[in-house]
């Protein structure tokens, strides 16, 4: 038997409610659990999130350097454009407008909290850079 079942990717943030619906619907997810303080969803992809209470959140402030990358997501989509929609259209912010070509093409955002994620169009297949 495993030590470990599973594992949730746990996002603090000051309205946990308002975040989990924003991903609830980016990831066609359903709340799995609900407390004072804690929301859980489950994507229809099997993706695990859940939002944590915490007054004193300080959005990360990537790509300036301070408080800068605290976690970021990957998430991967068929269009870019109609997932950028649907991520505009739920609250979320572009913050980085540069559109690379080719197998690496991929837009970075913020959810309305301020946490990064990054769409990607198809999976890296490049080598190890650096």
């Amino acid at each position: 038997m495993a030590l470990v079942e599973t594992g949730v990717v746990v996002l603090d943030c000051a309205e946990p409610e308002k975040l989990a619906a924003f991903y609830k619907e980016l990831l066609d997810a359903e709340e799995t659990d609900a407390s004072a303080n804690r929301v859980e969803i489950c994507g229809a992809g099997g993706t695990r999130m859940a939002f944590r209470r915490d007054v004193n959140a300080t959005p990360p402030s990537w790509p300036r350097p301070e408080n800068s990358l605290q976690a970021h997501l990957d998430f991967l989509v068929d269009d870019l454009d109609e997932a950028e929609r649907r991520v505009v259209g739920l609250g979320g912010r572009p913050v980085d407008t540069k559109e690379p070509a080719g197998p690496f093409e991929e837009r970075g955002y913020a959810d309305p909290a301020g946490h990064s994620f990054t769409l990607r169009r198809v999976r890296p297949t490049a080598p190890k850079q650096g």
